[in-house]
């Protein structure tokens, strides 16, 4: 019943709304309306005031023609950069940018899949419980829509969010995340003149770095070094450095203690540092470091699990259970309670100009959310666990 050219042109509309993060408002109003007319009730929250977002995060809620437990259906709105001026490229089923833009697959791609999915129940009066769509702002720029979602506006207790490759995976477990901050206070001299007056901040930031281990820890742990930002001219001993970084792993206990790896590499580099003058005084440094998003591991036997297992096997897609290293709203909304697994929609080499989804990949996948809200809706998931693989 998936209608692909619908689905087509709905993506190529999308994708041509320009909605880097920070500037969803266009979009968001062009979807509330769209929902609208498929005959959700929706509601704009004001977590704009929060994200710094021009608009908050949409929620459309359809009643349920049935009886059944709420099911949450989630995307995110916003494109990182650059994001603007999209011109899709569509050849031998692969939709692209230009060449000058990412494509915005990430996340329309997901958005279009739920539009299509929602007007074919629509549009065939098909049976289905209480579905909650939940579109967020500024997830790309640390969750922050999900993260200031009001979770009193949403009653269910699971579902799926739409925000990964695999078409043929559920996601079901993903890293927590830790954000650092380094800043270290040096002193200011003249770098030709009188440089054993100052002190090099960016110095003693490097020998900081250069005691880490960075990238792949282990098979569940990784860390990075991602912005370093210091200095002020080329004939100035630079008096500041900020570094900033992340910590993820699946064990909290290793979150710690890799966490705290790093902020003593900081700390120790201040204290080894020896003076070139009398009156260069010390340096000193700040540690800022601050929760990202929680873990999510949702058991094999948990009903977001066993209904996307029945669903893909009534219509013969495979599936499995996959792990992430990646984030994406479903940690916050796992940590608020909501299981919520994460499916994949194609899209590819997201974050770049080269990035591409396949249209019949959207559409397996709107195939396969269409049957998960069909099983969810009679209820027929129970005998699921007997059919993973």
């Amino acid at each position: 019943m998936i209608n692909s050219n619908r689905l087509a042109e709905t993506f190529q509309s999308l994708v041509q709304i320009d909605s880097v993060s920070r500037n969803e408002a266009q979009i968001c109003q062009k979807l509330e309306a769209m929902l609208k007319s498929l005959g959700a009730t929706t509601q704009i929250d004001n977590s704009r005031h929060a994200t710094g977002s021009n608009t908050g995060n949409l929620i459309a809620r359809f009643s349920g023609t049935v009886k059944a437990a709420p099911l949450l259906l989630n995307a995110h709105m916003d494109t990182v950069e650059p994001g603007n001026g999209v011109k899709p490229v569509f050849r031998d089923d692969v939709f692209t940018s230009d060449g000058t833009t990412i494509l915005g697959a990430d996340d329309k791609s997901a958005i279009a899949i739920l539009l299509e999915v929602l007007t074919v129940i629509q549009e065939n009066r098909l049976p289905h419980g209480p579905l909650e769509v939940v579109l967020t702002v500024c997830e790309e720029i640390g969750l922050l829509g999900a993260k200031h979602l009001d979770m009193n506006l949403i009653t269910a207790t699971y579902g799926y969010a739409l925000d990964a490759t695999d078409t043929h995976g559920v996601i079901t477990r993903a890293p927590g995340a830790n954000k650092l901050a380094f800043i270290v206070h040096g002193k200011d001299a003249h770098a030709g003149a009188a440089p054993e007056k100052g002190i090099n901040a960016i110095s003693i930031a490097a020998k900081a770095i250069a005691g880490l281990t960075l990238g792949r820890i282990d098979h569940e742990t990784t860390c990075n070094i991602g912005i370093i930002q210091g200095g002020i001219a080329t004939n100035i001993v630079p008096p500041q450095v900020i570094v900033q970084g992340e910590v993820r792993s699946h064990d909290p206990l290793k979150l710690k203690d890799i966490t705290q790896i790093m902020a003593a590499a900081f700390e120790g580099a201040i204290k080894q540092y020896e003076p070139l003058s009398a009156d260069a005084g010390r340096p000193s440094l700040e540690t800022h470091i601050e929760p990202d998003f929680a873990g999510t591991h949702i058991p094999d036997d948990h009903p977001v699990v066993l209904l996307v297992m029945k669903a893909a096997r009534n219509i013969g897609q495979s599936m499995v259970t996959k792990i992430t290293g990646g984030g994406a709203d479903a940690n916050v909304f796992f940590e608020r309670g909501i299981m919520t697994g994460v499916l994949g929609t194609g899209m590819r080499d997201m974050h770049t100009v080269r990035e591409s989804v396949r249209l019949s990949d959207m559409v397996m996948t709107s195939e396969l959310l269409l049957e998960i809200i069909q099983v969810h809706a009679t209820g027929d998931n129970k005998d699921a666990a007997k059919t993973m693989p």
